[in-house]
């Protein structure tokens, strides 16, 4: 391992450091190039930028899997919303009892807090309120990456229903990216069949975040539907990712993202790092203000 190499590992974990600093060593780290945020080229390198200085109050509501539902009903329509059986702030105040037999828990602030419970009669009860008494506690926003959308959420506990693409035997993410209220490609994921990247013809792109494009998963029935639903979700913002679900049939919304993979992922091949950041356009600051906090 270079000196260099060495030294970005061990000071991206550095809170202490101004924020641009840290975002700048991450992004260095995680991308293996310089980031600048005074002229961004490459898609990770303005998901950076975004952090730093797009601030709408709107990006609060929409990364809040709480919130969002509003927005979503406003927009689109609440038949495709996710049934939901409860919201709490304590892991104390949920009663196990008036829960179906299968759902499944979130944090609504952060990423990666999911409880999946496909049989109530086996789960440890003790130990899931433990596990969500500390997603409570985590800050998306200080302990990852500045991801400034999580900043001001107010931290709960949802229950929704837990679904399942019997057709697929096993269920589907399709994650739109949505560039300046417009889709440009897709994500398809699934545990059993893999990430695969398509356009917007359901043909396989020739980048991923790895150099493996094997397999491939079916276009949904309802794409046509998912794709306009992502466009008017995504309106005007510069950025967002907008997933979605194929339940018997039926488009299920997911949740909608600003920054995937905390801007950490390089694609390969690397000249696509660039040929998608010029998807992009990135809004200008107020003459005379520091960040943009309207769009």
């Amino acid at each position: 391992m270079k000196i260099a190499d060495f030294f970005y590992r061990v000071v991206k974990n550095f809170r202490f450091l101004p924020k641009k600093t840290f975002l700048k060593v991450r992004y260095r780290y995680y991308n293996g190039k310089k980031l600048n945020l005074d002229n961004p080229v490459d898609f990770n390198e303005k998901i950076q930028w975004l952090k730093y200085y797009y601030h709408v109050p709107l990006q609060a509501q929409l990364a809040d899997k709480y919130r969002v539902r509003d927005y979503v009903s406003k927009m689109i329509g609440e038949q495709y919303l996710n049934t939901l059986y409860g919201v709490y702030k304590n892991p104390d105040d949920i009663d196990f009892d008036q829960l179906p037999e299968q759902f499944v828990f979130k944090a609504n602030h952060a990423s990666s807090t999911n409880m999946i419970v496909k049989d109530k009669s086996k789960l440890d009860i003790k130990k899931a309120k433990k596990t969500m008494a500390k997603w409570l506690k985590h800050d998306q926003y200080k302990n990852v990456g500045y991801e400034w959308a999580y900043k001001n959420i107010e931290p709960l506990l949802i229950c929704e229903a837990y679904l399942e693409d019997k057709k697929m035997g096993s269920l589907t993410d399709y994650k739109f990216y949505c560039f300046n209220g417009e889709p440009k490609y897709i994500t398809a994921q699934s545990d059993v069949l893999g990430k695969h990247f398509y356009d917007l013809d359901w043909k396989i792109l020739p980048f991923s975040w790895i150099n493996d494009y094997e397999g491939s998963i079916p276009k949904p029935e309802t794409f046509e539907e998912m794709k306009k639903l992502a466009e008017k979700l995504a309106d005007r913002l510069p950025f967002v990712r907008v997933d979605f679900y194929l339940i018997d049939g039926k488009t299920v919304f997911g949740e909608m993202t600003f920054y995937p993979t905390d801007g950490k992922d390089p694609y390969y091949p690397r000249e696509y790092n660039k040929i998608v950041g010029d998807y992009m356009k990135l809004p200008e600051i107020p003459e005379g203000e520091k960040e943009i906090t309207h769009y």
